[in-house]
């Protein structure tokens, strides 16, 4: 459980910190910690869609004992539908084809249904024995194209590697290529595969767990989905520990997180 915990943690603090931000361009605003308020009027620590649909994700695992997207598509509909996996109940921000997905009751799967709804949620896979099939199965609960559940593999091989101790740079692929980019060159809007090339980019240009959030944050546009993704990935290369104390204790919903662990 402690790489998994490792992931989990490292990916709420990083929505946290990116919830406030959530919108607005890069060069506007500069993260430096944890704060309140701002896009959502949340109060600091709060976590957002990208956090409750992980977790969501972890209590079918926990309570299954393996990958039953039946399950998880009923514990989605709870969140979005209920608030549960929700910090104080409070659902505040989703996407739309996840929305119409889960009314729908099936993955949608045109061009222009490739956001990142699937790839947020998808890092407890990589602590499952969950084949690539299973892993594209559990992306069309909601994003059924071939982009979305191609990423969503992509993305629980580098975090397994990471996981097995593979070092960021032995890990990520095409790593020298993701080095030598500039800031200019990473978009961080809401594309699936924009999203997968910006939190590797993080971490790929970053000494540390605190660094690779802060970058991801300060790209703007889609600040939490980039800022969660990039933070599980730093959470599994960095561990527990090697996320600041301060936002670790000022993160919300803690209570939340531990009993969804399996």
């Amino acid at each position: 459980m402690s790489a998994l915990r490792d992931a989990i943690y490292g990916l709420a603090v990083g929505d946290a910190l990116g919830v406030p931000y959530e919108f607005r361009p890069r060069g506007s605003f500069t993260c430096t910690g944890m704060v309140g308020h701002g896009t959502h009027d949340q109060p600091a620590g709060t976590w957002s869609d990208d956090t409750s649909m992980t977790l969501a994700t972890c209590d079918s695992i926990r309570a299954c004992g393996h990958v039953d997207t039946g399950d998880m598509r009923s514990r989605f509909r709870a969140w979005i539908d209920g608030g549960a996996y929700a910090i104080d109940g409070v659902v505040f921000d989703y996407g739309g084809t996840t929305a119409r997905a889960l009314v729908a009751g099936t993955g949608r799967a045109g061009e222009r249904d490739n956001g990142n709804g699937s790839l947020m949620r998808i890092a407890p896979l990589a602590f499952t024995d969950a084949t690539d099939d299973e892993v594209r199965a559990v992306s069309a609960i909601t994003h059924a194209h071939r982009v979305s559940t191609g990423a969503c593999v992509d993305m629980v091989r580098v975090m397994r590697a990471l996981a097995a101790g593979a070092s960021p740079a032995e890990a990520i692929p095409d790593h020298e290529v993701l080095l030598a980019a500039s800031e200019k060159d990473v978009r961080s809007g809401g594309f699936v595969r924009d999203t997968y090339c910006a939190a590797l980019w993080c971490l790929a240009v970053s000494g540390s767990y605190e660094e690779c959030v802060l970058r991801a944050v300060n790209l703007g546009e889609d600040t939490d989905t980039t800022a969660a993704v990039a933070g599980a990935l730093a959470g599994i290369a960095y561990g527990i520990e090697g996320i600041p104390g301060e936002w670790l204790s000022g993160l919300r919903g803690r209570d939340i997180i531990e009993r969804c662990l399996f």
